[in-house]
């Protein structure tokens, strides 16, 4: 009868649980670490694009921080990352994907946040296996690290409202494009700072995608990490298990055969929706931020 019951609950979750895998481990004492985590994910093939301590910045900037550890790392999983660019493109904006991780201040436990494969694959647009297979080595890595951990999903996902991908297309030659990535990815860099935007990381992925020897479908492929503190900080004071979606990732790329650059990022929308943002004061933050950064590309294309 309890194996009944077990099987049932399982059941339940899986078809009413939302879109965030949530992890909480006892640590008390504090042993367990964010680099003990970024040491299991790279043991188990995943490539770390970076690893932001954040409470330094929450206290630099806003004078306080309800956190003894806050860090936003970026994962890459280099088998199943490449599969899925290679057979849609737009599956980029995962690559990195987010991992967060926190425990505040008198909270015995420590909590990781990641996206599931079914939230992955709405924002993008598509279905594909590769999601279920980075979901899967992604459990894997956090079993060798936080094996006590009690694993349950977010509460469902609230109704989106707006686009959960902002895409942009900017023409250019099908060989003759050299110059028109060069000023895209100028005018992004240059116009990041001054709307609060700070980069924390650049992959240069066509690299990765061909540092076997293997050719690629693309002309370019870069990825750029992108975070705002004042979302992040706001956000987290009520839900800091959206830092799974924090830095964003911003895609860039151009096929071989296409006439066209394409840009992309998961929007704030998500933000609201899978991780249930629904106040205020976070909302306009979010909204302010996905304003700013649409301008940005947008200023890239006109």
């Amino acid at each position: 009868m309890k194996a009944i019951v077990l099987v049932i609950l399982a059941g339940l979750v899986s078809l009413f649980g939302g879109d965030l895998h949530l992890f909480s481990t006892p640590n008390s004492d504090g042993k367990i670490t964010p680099n003990m985590i970024e040491k299991a994910f790279e043991a188990n093939g995943f490539t770390i694009a970076a690893d932001s301590e954040m409470t330094g910045p929450f206290n630099k900037q806003f004078g306080k921080s309800d956190f003894s550890v806050f860090n936003l790392m970026t994962v890459i999983p280099k088998k199943e990352a490449a599969m899925l660019v290679k057979s849609h493109p737009d599956g980029g904006i995962f690559v990195p994907m987010g991992v967060g991780i926190y425990q505040r201040k008198g909270d015995s436990n420590l909590h990781v946040s990641v996206l599931t494969a079914d939230a992955m694959q709405k924002i993008a647009g598509f279905k594909a296996s590769e999601f279920a297979l980075i979901e899967k080595e992604v459990f894997a890595t956090l079993k060798t690290v936080i094996p006590k951990a009690k694993h349950t999903l977010s509460e469902k996902s609230l109704p989106s409202e707006g686009k959960l991908l902002s895409r942009f297309v900017k023409p250019t030659d099908v060989k003759n494009w050299q110059s028109d990535k060069d000023d895209t990815e100028m005018m992004i860099e240059e116009g990041l700072k001054p709307a609060g935007f700070v980069l924390s990381n650049f992959t240069d992925y066509q690299f990765m995608l061909t540092e076997s020897g293997e050719e690629s479908p693309f002309s370019f492929y870069d990825t750029y990490s992108i975070c705002k503190l004042k979302v992040i900080y706001t956000v987290a004071q009520t839900h800091p298990e959206a830092a799974a979606f924090a830095p964003c990732t911003l895609m860039v790329y151009k096929k071989k055969d296409a006439a066209e650059i394409v840009m992309g990022f998961p929007g704030v929308y998500n933000w609201m929706s899978s991780a249930r943002v629904d106040n205020a004061e976070a909302k306009e933050v979010l909204l302010q931020a996905q304003k700013d950064f649409e301008a940005v590309l947008q200023s890239t294309i006109e």
